[in-house]
C-alpha cells in the first residue's frame, strides 16, 4: 500500500502553495455557474440539499485559499520589512526563517548575508583600531624625530650646554607618558651626580637632588652602563623603592647613562606614577637616542673649548684675541723683569659704540671696527702686539717702551680715529676712542694688574668727557 505523504501546507514550497491557492480560488467561478443553473435553469425543481452543501463547502474552501495566500503575502512582507531595516543599518536584526520553503530560504540567505556583514564590520573595526594605533605610533616617532632635530640644531649652532640640557629634558618628557624628565650630571673630578636640568609640573624641589653612584636604583647603570628601569616587571626591594620615591616622587622610572670616553658623566631619566605601568623596548631605544645627543653635545663643547684655546686671532678684525694678548702680556712682563726693561700696555675703548651700533646697524658697526683695527695696527711697530680684547675694546702690548712713549702712541691713534670718522657728513657716524696707559712695574707686576689699571684709566677718561688718553705717573 502506498504511503500517503504529508498533507500539511507549512512544509511545502511556495510554488506548491500558490498552485493550491489557485485551485481553491478557481472553485468560486464554478460555484457561480452552479448557482445560476440552480436558480434559472432548473427552478422548477427547487433548491436541492446537495447544491446548498456544495455552495457551503466551496465558500469554506475559498476562505482557506484566501488565508493561504494571505499567509504567503504576510511572510513576504515581513521578510521585505526586515530586509529594509537591515539595509538601513540594523545589521543585528535576523529574519524569521523557521519554515522550509522559498521564503524561509530567502530569510536564511539574508541571515547569512547579515552574518557576513557583521563579521566584515568586526574585521574593519579591528583594522581601524590597528590603524589608529599605527598612526599614533607614527605621530610619536615624528614628534621624537622633530625633537631630535631641534636638539641637533642647537648642538650644531654651538649653543650653551645648559640650553641643550634644558631642551633635551623638555623633549624627553614626551616619551612613555612621562610626568617628569631629569638630567643628572657630574664633572671629571666628581663622583656625585647633581641635578642639571628637570622638566615637569611642580618639580622645583628636584633641582637640589644629588645621586651617589652606589644608590641601588642607579648602581647598575653607573657600573655597567645598563638602563635603570623601575616598573611593574622590574622591581626592587621596598627599601630602595621607598628611598627613590621620597627623592623623585615617582613610582616608575627609566634612566639611561650618558657616557664619554668610557665614563658615565650623566644620567638621563623619565618617570611617572601610573599604576601597573611597563616600559617597552621602543621607550628605551628612543631615550637612548636623547642620551647619545647629550654625549655628542658634551664632547662637542669640549672640542670647542680646545679650539678656542688654540685660536689666537679675532675672526672679524684679524688682530690677536683676548686670550693671546693676556698670555703674551704676561710673557713680556716676565722678560721685562728679567732684563729690567720697560713694558707698556694701552687699552682703547670706543666711545658710545653701543648707541652707534643701534643707530647705524651691524654692518656699519663691523666695518668701523675693522677700520679702527687697521688704524691701530698701522701706528705701531712689528714687535708690538695689537689685539681686540672686547666687543669695542682694543689693546696694544709695547715691549721696550715706557709710559711716556706709550702715551704718545695712544694720543696719535686717538687723533687718527677722530679724523678718520669726522669726514663723514652724518654726525651720527662720528666715532672717537678713550684710552688708558699702564706700565710694568709701576702699575703692576702681572698681566691682570696692568689690564685692571688700564681699565680704570679708561673709565676715568670717559668720566672726563671721552676722546682722551689718561696716564697717571
Amino acid at each position: 500500500m502506498k504511503k500517503i505523504g504529508n498533507l500539511s501546507l507549512s512544509s511545502q514550497g511556495l510554488k506548491y502553495k500558490l498552485k493550491i491557492s489557485f485551485y481553491l480560488m478557481s472553485i468560486l467561478p464554478l460555484l457561480v455557474c452552479l448557482y445560476l443553473v440552480s436558480n434559472y435553469i432548473l427552478p422548477k425543481f427547487g433548491l436541492k440539499l446537495d447544491i446548498a452543501i456544495t455552495i457551503i463547502i466551496s465558500i469554506f474552501v475559498a476562505c482557506i485559499g484566501f488565508f493561504v495566500i494571505k499567509e504567503i503575502i504576510d511572510r513576504i512582507l515581513a521578510v521585505s520589512s526586515d530586509a529594509k531595516l537591515i539595509a538601513a543599518g540594523d545589521i543585528m536584526r535576523t529574519v524569521e526563517s523557521s519554515r522550509e520553503d522559498e521564503v524561509g530560504d530567502l530569510g536564511n540567505a539574508l541571515n547569512l548575508l547579515t552574518d557576513r556583514i557583521r563579521s566584515n564590520m568586526d574585521e574593519l573595526k579591528n583594522y581601524g583600531e590597528k590603524t589608529t594605533e599605527i598612526n599614533i605610533e607614527i605621530q610619536k616617532r615624528v614628534l621624537v624625530l622633530s625633537s631630535l632635530l631641534q636638539v641637533s640644531s642647537l648642538i650644531s649652532q654651538g649653543a650653551k650646554l645648559d640650553d641643550i640640557f634644558k631642551l633635551t629634558a623638555e623633549k624627553a618628557r614626551l616619551l612613555a607618558n612621562s610626568e617628569l624628565s631629569y638630567l643628572l650630571f657630574r664633572n671629571d673630578n666628581q663622583e656625585t651626580f647633581y641635578m642639571k636640568a628637570v622638566d615637569g609640573m611642580n618639580v622645583g624641589h628636584l633641582l637640589k637632588i644629588t645621586v651617589d653612584p652606589d644608590e641601588k636604583i642607579f648602581a647598575r647603570l653607573v657600573d655597567s652602563n645598563r638602563p635603570a628601569i623601575l616598573d611593574k616587571e622590574n622591581v626592587f626591594p621596598e627599601k630602595y623603592v621607598a628611598e627613590f620615591y621620597d627623592k623623585f616622587k615617582i613610582k616608575n622610572n627609566l634612566a639611561l647613562p650618558v657616557y664619554l670616553k668610557g665614563r658615565v658623566i650623566a644620567i638621563l631619566g623619565i618617570g611617572n606614577s601610573r599604576q601597573q605601568f611597563l616600559y617597552g623596548k621602543d621607550d628605551v631605544e628612543l631615550l637612548d637616542i636623547f642620551a647619545k645627543q647629550i654625549s655628542i653635545a658634551v664632547e662637542n663643547d669640549l672640542l670647542l673649548h680646545k679650539v678656542e684655546k688654540l685660536e689666537i686671532k679675532d675672526t672679524l678684525t684679524g688682530l690677536y684675541n683676548d686670550g693671546f694678548i693676556r698670555t703674551r702680556l704676561q710673557e713680556e712682563i716676565k722678560r721685562a723683569v728679567v732684563y729690567q726693561r720697560p713694558c707698556a700696555f694701552i687699552l682703547f675703548d670706543i666711545d658710545n659704540f653701543e648707541k652707534f651700533h643701534q643707530n647705524c646697524g651691524s654692518l656699519v658697526a663691523e666695518s668701523s671696527l675693522k677700520k679702527i683695527a687697521v688704524l691701530i695696527k698701522d701706528s705701531v711697530s712689528e714687535i708690538d702686539k695689537v689685539g681686540r680684547v672686547g666687543d669695542d675694546e682694543f689693546a696694544i702690548i709695547l715691549p721696550e717702551k715706557n709710559k711716556r712713549q706709550a702715551q704718545e702712541i695712544a694720543d696719535d691713534i686717538r687723533k687718527k680715529v677722530e679724523f678718520a670718522f669726522s669726514e663723514d657728513p652724518d654726525s651720527k657716524k662720528h666715532l672717537t676712542v678713550s684710552a688708558g696707559v699702564s706700565e710694568n712695574p709701576l702699575d703692576g707686576i702681572d698681566s691682570q694688574e696692568l689690564l685692571s689699571k688700564a681699565q680704570g684709566y679708561v673709565k676715568l677718561a670717559k668720566d672726563k668727557g671721552k676722546n682722551r688718553v689718561v696716564v697717571i705717573n
